[in-house]
């Protein structure tokens, strides 16, 4: 699940990248250790090349390349970063993804966190409140099923910063919560990351042929990320301007009116 805390340390030394995860993440290395090696032999130069691993230390090539975050994301980088998603979603093929475990933070997970954080929230500004009080009663009702559920490999982690740009191309760094996920859960928490759309949006979902089906579970999906987003934001951060979770209220009652 995208978060806001320190999950990781890097170390840069030449053309190599020294990722030590911390102790508060269970399995973090290791999903990022297979996702590298899933890539290297399915879509090999879509992420860096993984070098070496050693009890929660993974070694890794240095890529080039200025994250989209931060860069005014106009149509080429988008076209980029849709064209590399498709190339990691693709990127396994069927036998093999299988056999994956499913990615951290899936529905079951988001829902009792939403849930948890509904009921330990403490009344705010009236709009505030009403997000939170539409946001479980939509909650408790959502039954996805398996309709619009299309297998892919999923980098699980919808963060703008983690999309780079080499001038041609668009790569992807950043595989701790990876696995085994669906198309429409992974757009929608591409989509509803807060770096999709706090410095300007960038329509991802848009760049998708989904079937209705996918369209659909897409939706549903994008209204629970948008409440994870609501709670994450609820106490301003540093790195977000002032006013963002302001404009993440009226996001959720936005996705959950549709």
């Amino acid at each position: 699940m995208a978060d806001l805390q320190h999950t990781h340390e890097l170390d840069y030394d030449g053309d190599r990248v020294v990722k030590r995860y911390v102790d508060s993440k269970p399995g973090a290395a290791e999903r990022e250790w297979r996702a590298l090696n899933l890539l290297a032999e399915y879509a090999p130069d879509l992420a860096p090349e993984p070098i070496a691993y050693d009890d929660g230390v993974v070694t890794m090539s240095r890529i080039d390349g200025v994250p989209l975050r931060g860069l005014f994301a106009r149509a080429k980088h988008v076209s980029g970063m849709a064209e590399a998603l498709r190339e990691l979603h693709t990127a396994v093929p069927g036998h093999v993804l299988r056999t994956l475990p499913v990615r951290p933070w899936q529905r079951e997970a988001i829902v009792d966190w939403v849930r948890s954080r509904c009921a330990a929230w403490q009344p705010r500004e009236p709009s505030a409140d009403r997000a939170v009080k539409e946001g479980l009663r939509w909650l408790e009702s959502w039954s996805p099923g398996e309709a619009g559920v299309t297998p892919v490999f999923g980098a699980g982690d919808g963060n703008l910063a983690n999309f780079l740009w080499d001038g041609t191309r668009v790569r992807i760094v950043d595989f701790e919560d990876s696995g085994r996920s669906d198309v429409a859960f992974e757009l929608a928490e591409l989509a509803e990351h807060v770096s999709m759309w706090v410095d300007g949006e960038v329509e991802i979902a848009r760049r998708f042929e989904l079937s209705p089906q996918e369209e659909r579970r897409m939706r549903e999906c994008r209204k629970a990320h948008a409440l994870v987003w609501f709670f994450l934001l609820s106490h301003e951060h540093p790195r977000n301007p002032p006013g963002t979770f302001q404009r993440q209220i009226e996001r959720v009652l936005a996705r959950l009116s549709a």
